[in-house]
């Protein structure tokens, strides 16, 4: 593969709320055995790319312990492999990372010591499947500097989240409008946060924006850039969510309970790889049921589930009913307790004879401050 990866995977979002108080967004679980990091690790390496950087900052303990090892994405070889960056406090910087923009810049050392021609980056909190050798193709093809991979908005996406991009006839983005407060279009074109651009034109870009005191990615180089640059648009058609949000969150994590959205990811080639922990198969107890869910290695029913995500390492009591919900990983749930329209923090411990239950429309987050692990 003629390109390089980077994953930046280090920022934090207010709308996940208590989710993120201790963990990256590029960290959060999906799919009841996997990280979101994992989608962009194995899009990267199901399409050859064998050099990738991830850079992490915010509340990265648990997505750095995720990638202590690339062997997972098959990135443990002689050449290229898996680099995990952080900001590192030097003798002319002590800044964290101020943008997307100023994060490629203090990792820049990484783009010049390589020397593929082309770099490809990517979302870590985003939910997809991808070949990247078409994506690179396609930018070839167009004669583009710069490739946005766009996806279209289903109907009632708050808009106000994305990127909205506008493209001639050619694909060539005519306009970019980060987080606009409307749009008039019904599905809107917006940006997936994956872009291709040449590794020596990236370079420039990023000097030349840092000795201006401009730090962000998308507003100072795609959108300042946008007429004088050819900047071109390369549709995703296929599943791509973005879980920067509870609701979204929520929601891509019930897509997982559509046989066709897990036959997509896990039964059609390409693969999606993981960290994997070895853990026994889930067990059912008798008088247990279960419905239309995802039940995780590790896990001891006994209760009642249903249309529900559970993750590993779960032990869920008698008598128990889980409805509509998200249970991470690692978390104890005692007898006779209700939860509907939520999702249950890891490692919390749910009292016996508990009813947790969200409004309609609004997912409740389950946050036990209890004393577990004490000493």
């Amino acid at each position: 593969m003629k390109a390089i990866g980077i994953i930046l995977a280090g920022g934090n979002s207010v709308r996940m709320r208590e989710l993120s108080n201790k963990r990256a967004i590029s960290a959060m679980p999906v799919a009841g055995s996997y990280r979101a990091i994992d989608f962009s690790l194995s899009s990267m390496a199901n399409s050859h790319v064998s050099k990738v950087a991830v850079l992490t900052q915010y509340n990265s303990r648990s997505l750095n312990e995720h990638l202590s090892s690339s062997k997972w994405w098959d990135f443990g070889r002689k050449k290229g492999g898996l680099y995990v960056f952080t900001p590192t406090i030097t003798l002319d910087n002590s800044f964290w990372y101020r943008g997307t923009a100023d994060a490629l810049y203090q990792n820049i050392n990484f783009l010049k010591m390589s020397h593929e021609p082309y770099v490809i980056i990517s979302s870590g909190d985003c939910i997809f499947k991808m070949d990247f050798n078409k994506l690179v193709d396609y930018h070839i093809e167009k004669k583009a500097d710069i490739t946005i991979v766009c996806t279209r908005a289903d109907e009632g996406t708050d808009i106000t989240r994305f990127g909205v991009v506008t493209v001639d006839d050619d694909m060539r983005v005519t306009d970019f409008e980060e987080k606009p407060f409307f749009c008039r279009e019904a599905e809107p074109l917006i940006s997936a946060g994956i872009y291709v651009i040449r590794r020596r034109q990236l370079i420039e870009l990023l000097e030349k924006a840092i000795e201006e005191e401009r730090y962000d990615f998308v507003s100072d180089i795609l959108i300042r850039y946008k007429d004088i640059k050819r900047i071109c648009a390369y549709e995703h058609t296929d599943f791509w969510r973005n879980i920067a949000s509870v609701d979204d969150y929520y929601r891509t994590n019930m897509d997982f309970l559509d046989r066709s959205v897990r036959d997509y990811f896990f039964r059609e080639y390409p693969d999606v790889y993981s960290k994997i922990d070895d853990l026994p198969p889930a067990k059912f107890n008798s008088g247990s049921s279960v419905k239309n869910s995802l039940v995780s290695s590790g896990t001891i029913v006994n209760g009642t589930i249903e249309n529900s995500v559970i993750f590993k390492e779960v032990y869920i009591g008698n008598n128990t009913t889980i409805k509509n919900s998200i249970i991470l990983n690692d978390v104890r749930i005692g007898d006779n307790t209700y939860i509907e329209n939520c999702i249950v923090e890891s490692h919390d411990t749910v009292k016996p004879n508990s009813t947790y239950v969200g409004e309609p429309g609004k997912v409740r987050i389950v946050l036990e401050n209890n004393e577990r692990y004490s000493i």
